[in-house]
């Protein structure tokens, strides 16, 4: 386990780890992966670290997957480059512990991954696209683009111009970090392992 960043001092513990600004809190409990939509908006629109809460300083990491490069939009809020190792080296996605997605029979799931029973509970069901396509599926490749955070430029929903969907890709990388590679099927694994033999030789 990496040791917490000074940053993150001030931060809320959960089984030893720090509890990110964004992660929805549900009943008391952190339910690590899940976004509270409030506070990633807060995030986003503060130009907070999602890790710390911390206004971001001149540089800032944003979490790229092939699918985002693809949008043109990092759908998560930025990290400081000294929450970034933390939290690259104990989220299971990140770490590559993890070769999958979570499944979920039911994709109407309540955004802590599971159903909420208390009918005065603040945070229904909802139907999440993201995690509908996710659900069960090999994880993605990960890496980790650095930005001046004077170029960090929100990209707004033109329905709602208050709601942030993310930050554009559309700029300046001042560096790129692959955090984890794609997880790869058994067949793709044969095949690398095999493609491995031949260029190490014997």
């Amino acid at each position: 386990m990496r040791a917490t960043p000074r940053r993150c001092a001030h931060r809320p513990l959960a089984g030893g780890l720090v509890v990110p600004y964004v992660t929805l809190i549900h009943n008391g409990h952190a339910a690590f992966g899940a976004l509270d939509a409030n506070k990633a908006n807060t995030a986003f629109q503060r130009r907070l670290c999602q890790i710390c809460g911390l206004p971001l300083a001149e540089r800032c990491f944003l979490i790229v997957r092939p699918a985002d490069v693809r949008k043109g939009c990092a759908p998560e809020p930025a990290l400081h480059p000294e929450c970034l190792p933390y939290t690259a080296g104990n989220c299971p996605m990140l770490n590559g512990s993890a070769t999958h997605y979570r499944h979920s029979p039911i994709l109407v799931r309540h955004p802590a991954g599971r159903t909420c029973t208390d009918p005065s509970c603040p945070c229904p069901p909802r139907t999440d696209e993201t995690s509908a396509a996710r659900n069960g599926s090999r994880a993605d490749r990960y890496e980790a683009w650095m930005i001046h955070t004077r170029m960090y430029q929100l990209l707004l929903l033109p329905e709602r111009p208050d709601v942030p969907y993310g930050i554009s890709l559309d700029v300046p990388v001042l560096r790129k970090r692959v955090l984890r590679t794609a997880a790869l099927s058994a067949d793709q694994q044969r095949l690398m392992d095999v493609w491995n033999d031949l260029m190490n030789g014997p």
